[in-house]
């Protein structure tokens, strides 16, 4: 039987609302485009143009991945985030839409053409950083991570995308060796997920996910106890900051960050109405008197 654009989604529909997953229109596009080499209005405007039979064997190997619960962005390679995209690989965290509130807080009263100095603690993709540095075209960045592997794939994110000449990136942990007062927005993911609830996650995450970027420890807070008073330490004053949090951090990490003497710290929900984005300023000579 001849497999169109159309009959591919269909099948590929069906074939994963079968195995229970969630989101099986958007994931069955997503593949049928890859694997037929066809974009979204491809299949809208050339509905019957049909695979070859490599294409069809590739769409198959596709969703048995998937159907085993291998990520979508793992199969593809690649994954959307805010207006970029990035490639994605075992070694970084997948970018998520609720991390697109960091980069939409930072952005806030940032002008275009102010030649800040961003900082991104834990860099992974480099997802949070590109974001701002594409849309900020006088800023400059810095990202830190302790993976060398995760560094490599925010490098190849940067020179896709054409940052190289305003990136510097730098495997160490959290903060160790930078200067203090350097920077006018410091920006973090950092993993947030109690030890014991790691298991207890989709198989997406628990069996895909770098084990490095979610395990926060025991209460998931332990990069929060270590990053509140380094932030307030590398920011110049005035400067901003701004760290995603899990739906159930946000008094506690509240606290972590007044206590380390940050000011105007407050909570920014994400678009599904939960507390995701903990943001304030490091005290300027006016706000400490």
């Amino acid at each position: 039987m001849t497999l169109t654009l159309v009959k591919a989604w269909t099948q590929a529909k069906a074939r994963l609302e079968a195995a229970g997953l969630t989101g099986p229109v958007i994931d069955a596009r997503l593949l049928v485009e890859a694997a037929a080499d066809a974009t979204r209005a491809d299949i809208v405007t050339d509905p019957y143009r049909e695979l070859t039979p490599a294409q069809e064997a590739k769409l198959d190997d596709f969703l048995t991945r998937r159907v085993a619960r291998e990520p979508v962005s793992h199969i593809l390679g690649r994954k959307g985030f805010w207006k970029i995209m990035l490639q994605v690989t075992p070694d970084v965290l997948t970018p998520r839409p609720d991390t697109e509130t960091v980069v939409e807080y930072s952005l806030r009263d940032f002008p275009e053409d102010a030649p800040w100095r961003i900082l991104d603690l834990g860099v992974g993709s480099g997802a949070i950083l590109l974001a701002i540095l594409a849309e900020r075209p006088a800023a400059r960045g810095l990202g830190v991570d302790i993976s060398e592997e995760a560094l490599a794939v925010a490098r190849d994110n940067a020179a896709s995308l054409g940052l190289t000449g305003r990136l510097a990136l730098l495997r160490g942990d959290w903060t160790a060796g930078l200067e203090g007062g350097e920077f006018d927005l410091v920006v973090a993911n950092p993993p947030y997920i109690a030890t014991e609830v790691i298991e207890t996650l989709e198989p997406e995450v628990r069996d895909h996910e770098p084990r490095l970027a979610l395990d926060g420890g025991a209460d998931g807070l332990d990069g929060y106890r270590v990053l509140a008073p380094e932030i307030l330490r590398v920011l110049k004053p005035g400067g901003r900051f701004a760290v995603e949090i899990g739906y159930d951090q946000k008094d506690a990490v509240e606290a972590l960050f007044r206590e380390a003497g940050a000011v105007f710290v407050t909570t920014i929900k994400d678009l599904a109405d939960r507390d995701r984005v903990v943001a304030g300023e490091k005290k300027t000579l006016e706000t400490a008197g």
